[in-house]
Formats: structure tokens, C-alpha cells, sequence
């Protein structure tokens, strides 16, 4: 053969059948030439429809280079989002390279790595969670990042996390993101349930399987027996919803709530993520209850003890200086040489000394005891409280309580007894005030508690340790070097172990208020009976709480 061979191949059919999109791009970013398997990742039907528009590619060289997952070795591609007329949003992996022979233009190649980066995306929030469990951040804080990992990996609307106490009867708002926090929401949510709603977070206790709700904001939108939380769940941009039960030891406790948005299909792989990560919410719930009553094993002994010992020695010597208080007094009376008015002053004073130490010390033995507000209540033990740091200390104390007080179940009672100790410890020892009003009450399901004080503020904003939040208070969110550190913290813990948070609003020379809002927790519906043959035969809706009227519908 003689002279240059005739190519095989035709670089235009080559392109035709190439299985990765080429394109090329103007000075300008838009489509100038598109190969098909390009026109089919952009979701367009042909060419022409694309020809023109903006093209979503960095034109220049290792832009915008890709980040390298944990999973994934390292590349020159880079990343681009796309979203079609109609469809969902895509991600392309490609690189970008200028014509030689016209620098006027870029070919681009690209393919699309949705599914591989929404994989690397779980596995990435499945470790994270894990790396979450593993710190030392309260439960509240653990649950909120499990959700927030769950909403950025699939790219949902939102997500709720609700846990069940150690009876398995009430249920408590422990974790969300994407929905904004707002303490009426079990409140609202029992509202729904007494007009007739059905909730299907109970069904996925009850049969402990995921329960998939395709376009359920539609129904609930749709039903004015959900009223109560129409603006609320409205806030979302959401459609189908999704209810993973939260199994550890082989009992429920709690659920996952999944909004999902407009478009997003619930598929396997979808239901099988959820499942992992309620399974890791499950571990964290299991892990803080173990660690809970580990805890509170330790204070119960060591509480006892310090009783113990408090009660069989300092409580009988002050009972013996106030006898020797009396025997001097016995002995001025006979008109010894000692003066007699001295030594009756003498006595007084001492006997009036040691019955104030002596109910103090009791009031500390009191205090130190386990469980005090669960023996006596939470308005008793406050009382109590009260009554001995005014006689410690002369502050004045004001206490103002709701009726609803003395329904506060024990542990939780417990828990804000000792918040509240802890706030009119600080008041005590940092704020230099001369009054205290505290304030404890329940109204709309949720139990509220204010400790306000007229001392010197918290320190200014500025100063070593001390965060500022932009309307002149201060927050409890960081752990300050100048004395309140560890105190707030295990205040803000023992909040958020029941869903609840604590703020602090201070002003310099005009005092801080310390306030706790703990929404209360939504009665679980007692299971159905089961029959003799170990059958049972479940209604089509069940109740939170036990209500007269007949079992609500299907929404």
C-alpha cells in the first residue's frame, strides 16, 4: 500500500457512541456541540434543546477540584451540579481541557455520579454518627447531629428524632433538623391526635417496622383534624414521610421521623440508610440510659454517705454546744461572780447560733439525699430550699408556682430541683443580690422555670470566656473559665435529657434570669390485648393517651 492510510474510524461516530458526555463550550460557558449520551445525562431530548443555554462546568483548568472522600482516591475531576427542566438535581464528575487549535472553545467529559456520591455521603453520616456517640456531648446534642447527618446525606426537608422513657409510655422531642425548634409541638401534636389524626410514628412503634407515607403532607394538609400543625409542618417544603422504629435489646426506643422533599423517591437502599441510622440513634438512647443510672447510682451512694457521716457528727456536736449554751445560762442565773448578763447574752446568742446551724445542717443532710423532690415534690423541695438559703445567707427569695407543679413526674422533678439549686447557687456565690424570684409552672404541656436575680450580671460581653448572643445576654452554651463553667453545663445537660432547653439573659448591674423550658411527654397508647390463640387484633389508629370518642380514622 502506498500513501497516508484511511482512517478506521470516523472521530464523529466515535463521539456518538462514547459512553461518557462530551461536550464543547464557548468563551462564555454555553453548549456548542453536545455528543448523546451528554443530551441524555442532561435530561434534554435532543440537541437542539440545549444548544445555547448556560453550561455548569468551571471552564478553567483544575478549578474547583473535587474533594476526595473518605472513600474515594485521588482525582483531577472535578464536581458540578445540575438540574434539568424536569427531574432531579445531578452531579457530574468531568474534566475540562481548551481546544488547542481554538482557545475560543472547551471540551468538557463528564459523567454522572449521583448515586456514588449520595452513597459516600451515608457511609460518611453512618461514621460521623459514630464519632458523635463517642464524644461527650449530652443526649439531646448526640440525637440533633444524627439528624442533621440524615438531612444532609439524603438531602431531606427534615428529620425528628422522639425517644420513649424507661417505662415505654411517654414520648419525648429529643432530636430534629431542618424543622425549627418549638416547645409547643407535642402539645400541638396531641391536639391532632385528640381531634381524630392518625400519627404513623405510633404505628411504627406498635408494629417495630418502617412505615412509609407517600405525599403525606398532602393528606395532613388536607384534613383539618391537623390544623393545630399546619403552619408549623407548612414551614417545610416536604411531601412523603417515613417512621423508623428505634430497636436496641429487642424494645422500641423511640422513632425516626423522615420528611422527605418533593421528587426524592423512598426506595431500598433509601429505607436500608434510615434503618442504620436509627440503629445508631437507638445505640445513643441505650447507651445514655446505662450511663444515667450508672450515674445515678454513684450520687445515690455518695449522697447517703455524706448523710450518713453529716447527721452522726457535726449534727451532734452543734446539739451539744447548744447544752453547753444552757448550762452556762443555768449558771448565770445563780448569780455566780461571772455576770449574769453576760453570761445569759452569752447563752442566747450561742443558743440561737446552733438552732440555725443545726437546721441548716439538716436542711444540707435533706438536700443531700437522693431524691428529694421525688420524696417530697418539686414545689415541697424548692420550698425547702428556699427556706435554707435565706436563713444561710439573708437573700430574699420570692417563690411563685402553678397548681399543675405537683404532677411533675419524679425524675423530672428531680432533675429541675436540682437545676434550679444550682442557679440560686451561682446567685449566691457570683451575683451579689439582695433578691431572688423564682418562678416554676406548667401551661400549654410544657413545665417552665425562672430563677431571676436584681445582683451585678454576668461578666461583660468581651471579656475572657464570655460569648455575647446579640441582644445583650449571654448564652449557655460555652463552658467559661471564670467560676459558672461546669455548673451551666450540667444545668444545660439535665435540660436537654428531657428535650428542653435553658437560656440566660444577663445585663450588668441589672441581673440574669436563667430560664428552663421542658416540654412534657406524650403518653404512648397501651398495646392491644392479645387473644388466647396469640393473635391480636389491632384497631386501625391508636390514641397517645386514653381519650373518650371513638378510634380516629385514616387520614
Amino acid at each position: 500500500m502506498s500513501g497516508s492510510p484511511s482512517p478506521l474510524v470516523c472521530w464523529d461516530d466515535v463521539a456518538a457512541v462514547a459512553p461518557d458526555g462530551l461536550a464543547v463550550l464557548d468563551c462564555a460557558g454555553r453548549f456548542v456541540r453536545l455528543n448523546p449520551a451528554a443530551v441524555a445525562l442532561c435530561g434534554a431530548g435532543e440537541e437542539a434543546d440545549l444548544l445555547g443555554t448556560s453550561a455548569p462546568f468551571a471552564q478553567v483548568e483544575g478549578a474547583a477540584t473535587c474533594h476526595v472522600g473518605l472513600l474515594e482516591h485521588q482525582s483531577d475531576e472535578q464536581v458540578a451540579h445540575w438540574v434539568p427542566a424536569s427531574g432531579t438535581r445531578r452531579e457530574f464528575a468531568y474534566r475540562a481541557r481548551g481546544l488547542p487549535a481554538d482557545p475560543r472553545f472547551t471540551i468538557v467529559s463528564f459523567r454522572d455520579v449521583t448515586d456514588e456520591r449520595h452513597r459516600q455521603r451515608r457511609i460518611a453520616a453512618i461514621a460521623q454518627t459514630s464519632i458523635a456517640l463517642a464524644s461527650e456531648g449530652s443526649l439531646g446534642s448526640t440525637l440533633d447531629a444524627v439528624a442533621q447527618q440524615i438531612v444532609q446525606a439524603d438531602g431531606l426537608a427534615g428529620a425528628q428524632i422522639l425517644t420513649l422513657d424507661d417505662t415505654g409510655r411517654e414520648l419525648r422531642l429529643m432530636g430534629s433538623a431542618g424543622l425549627r425548634h418549638w416547645d409547643a409541638f407535642l402539645d400541638r401534636l396531641l391536639e391532632c391526635q385528640d381531634r381524630g389524626a392518625r400519627l404513623s410514628m405510633l404505628d411504627a412503634l406498635r408494629e417495630r417496622e418502617p412505615i412509609v407515607v407517600p405525599h403525606r403532607w398532602a393528606q395532613i394538609l388536607a384534613d383539618p383534624a391537623w390544623e393545630p400543625l399546619h403552619a408549623y409542618l407548612g414551614e417545610l417544603n416536604w411531601d412523603s414521610f417515613v417512621s423508623v422504629p428505634l430497636m436496641a435489646r429487642g424494645r422500641p426506643e423511640g422513632v425516626l421521623n423522615a420528611y422527605f422533599a418533593p421528587g426524592q423517591e423512598i426506595g431500598g437502599r433509601t429505607l436500608e440508610f434510615l434503618a442504620a441510622m436509627a440503629e445508631q440513634a437507638a445505640l445513643a438512647v441505650d447507651y445514655a440510659a446505662l450511663l444515667q443510672r450508672e450515674r445515678e447510682g454513684a450520687r445515690r451512694n455518695e449522697r447517703q454517705r455524706l448523710a450518713r457521716d453529716l447527721h452522726d457528727s457535726i449534727v451532734q456536736q452543734v446539739f451539744s454546744i447548744g447544752m453547753q449554751a444552757n448550762a452556762v445560762g443555768v449558771l448565770g442565773a445563780r448569780g455566780e461572780p461571772v455576770p449574769a448578763e453576760a453570761v445569759r447574752a452569752f447563752a442566747e446568742e450561742i443558743g440561737v447560733l446552733s438552732q440555725t446551724i443545726r437546721a441548716d445542717l439538716r436542711a444540707m443532710v435533706h438536700e443531700l439525699r437522693p431524691s428529694s423532690s421525688t420524696r417530697l415534690g418539686l414545689e415541697d423541695a424548692v420550698s425547702a430550699l428556699v427556706k435554707s438559703t435565706e436563713n444561710r445567707t439573708g437573700l430574699g427569695i420570692r417563690l411563685l408556682y402553678g397548681k399543675e407543679v405537683t404532677d411533675v413526674e419524679p425524675e423530672l422533678a428531680e432533675d429541675m430541683y436540682r437545676i434550679v439549686a444550682e442557679a440560686i447557687h451561682n446567685v449566691v456565690k457570683h451575683a451579689e443580690a439582695t433578691t431572688v424570684t423564682i418562678r416554676l409552672g406548667v401551661r400549654d404541656h410544657t413545665l417552665t422555670a425562672s430563677v431571676r436575680d436584681d445582683g451585678r450580671g454576668l461578666p461583660e460581653p468581651g471579656e475572657r470566656g464570655t460569648p455575647a448572643d446579640g441582644e445583650g445576654g449571654r448564652t449557655a452554651g460555652t463552658a467559661w473559665d471564670h467560676g459558672y463553667g461546669y455548673g451551666l453545663t450540667t444545668m444545660r445537660e439535665r435540660a436537654e435529657r428531657w428535650g428542653g432547653t435553658m437560656r440566660i439573659r444577663s445585663r450588668a448591674k441589672s441581673g440574669t434570669t436563667v430560664r428552663i423550658v421542658v416540654p412534657l411527654p406524650v403518653r404512648v397508647p397501651e398495646p392491644p390485648p392479645t387473644a388466647l390463640d396469640g393473635s391480636r387484633s389491632d384497631p386501625p389508629a391508636v390514641p397517645l393517651r386514653k381519650a373518650p370518642g371513638p378510634v380516629p380514622s385514616e387520614c
